[in-house]
């Protein structure tokens, strides 16, 4: 596993301490672009393991969070479809910081600014581990997929195109 530092407090780690969530803390090096792939390689663990926190919108503009697999994309159509929308895009980078409080890159589906409707690929939740981010660049938790469906209580999806 990786060499665990210890990270200060983000929204997200108060959030998972505050609601209990068994997790384990795994740093890297943040690379600009790098992604999932990135974090994966350096973790030594499975980019589909990895999970992606997505800040996405409808056509009237209401923020959504959609949890991904690091080597899959979303099919907003299908997304779009799934949640009753006409359409969901994803944000501008700037309006998905303010939305979520995180930086893009460092956005985690914990402690947000703004309570969101969250959706989850559906074979996210069959993992045995998943990766995400703690809320901060080059930062990543890992835990058992039933703790997110406890704490966020996402709606499964399938919405996924491999790349």
């Amino acid at each position: 596993m990786s060499k665990t530092k210890h990270v200060s407090e983000t929204p997200a780690t108060q959030f998972l301490k505050q609601n209990k969530v068994a997790f384990t803390e795994h740093v890297y090096d943040y690379v600009e672009h790098g992604g999932t792939g990135e974090s994966a390689r350096q973790l030594g663990v499975d980019e589909h393991a990895v999970v992606k926190t997505l800040v996405m919108e409808d056509e009237k503009a209401r923020p959504l969070i959609v949890l991904m697999h690091g080597d899959c994309q979303v099919s907003t159509k299908a997304l779009a479809r799934q949640a009753g929308c006409k359409r969901i895009e994803p944000c501008k980078p700037d309006v998905a910081n303010r939305h979520s409080g995180f930086l893009v890159g460092g956005t985690s589906p914990f402690g947000t600014r703004k309570t969101m409707p969250v959706y989850v690929e559906a074979s996210i939740l069959e993992l045995p581990r998943l990766y995400i981010n703690g809320g901060r660049r080059g930062y990543l938790v890992s835990m058992a997929p039933s703790e997110i469906v406890r704490v966020l209580a996402p709606t499964p999806v399938n919405v996924a195109l491999t790349d």
